[in-house]
């Protein structure tokens, strides 16, 4: 349990190093892959809710404290999507990567709509069809393609920990 949250916590901490340096400097267009998205659906699906959850609050309250307006949206927005998309938990297996990829992508959708409508709608910003074209379409392919990249390592990650994790139960029984 304290390996697992150690390794989640230095996953999250490298993504978040990853999406606020490497990448924008790669890309430095407006529109970039959302890793803490990625970390977060990705735990939700392979562990359940209550890791989602957790995952998500910290994912967002990292962005919330570097990036945020003000503390707490980020944090909110990826808790209710790592809550949500651990609904498909029970659904899902790793040899499937149909289900993660679509999720991952319909959840940077949707959070990429959210946004719009509590920060810019909010301030009389209704530039809709530009921020759907330049910003929440491009930022959920390069989301694919990143999850992608990123996915399969959380995976063999988290197979790795639950190996060991079966081999320190089987000691005790």
């Amino acid at each position: 349990m304290i390996r697992r949250s150690i390794i989640t916590f230095l996953i999250i901490i490298i993504c978040f190093v990853l999406q606020t340096s490497l990448i924008g400097a790669i890309n430095p267009s407006s529109a970039n892959p959302n890793l803490m998205l990625i970390v977060t659906v990705t735990f939700a699906l392979l562990r359940g809710d209550r890791t989602g959850i957790v995952t998500g609050f910290f994912c967002g309250l990292l962005t919330d404290v570097f990036f945020g307006s003000f503390i707490g949206f980020y944090a909110l927005l990826y808790l209710v999507t790592g809550f949500y998309c651990a609904r498909y938990h029970r659904k899902f297996y790793p040899e499937n990567l149909v289900l993660p990829f679509t999720v991952i992508t319909v959840a940077d959708f949707f959070c990429g709509i959210a946004c719009y409508l509590i920060l810019f709608a909010t301030r009389a910003r209704y530039h809709i069809l530009f921020y759907l074209t330049r910003i929440i379409l491009p930022e959920a392919v390069f989301t694919l393609i990143a999850a992608f990249l990123l996915y399969p390592v959380i995976l063999k990650v988290n197979t790795w920990l639950e190996d060991i994790e079966q081999r320190s139960a089987r000691k005790f029984v």
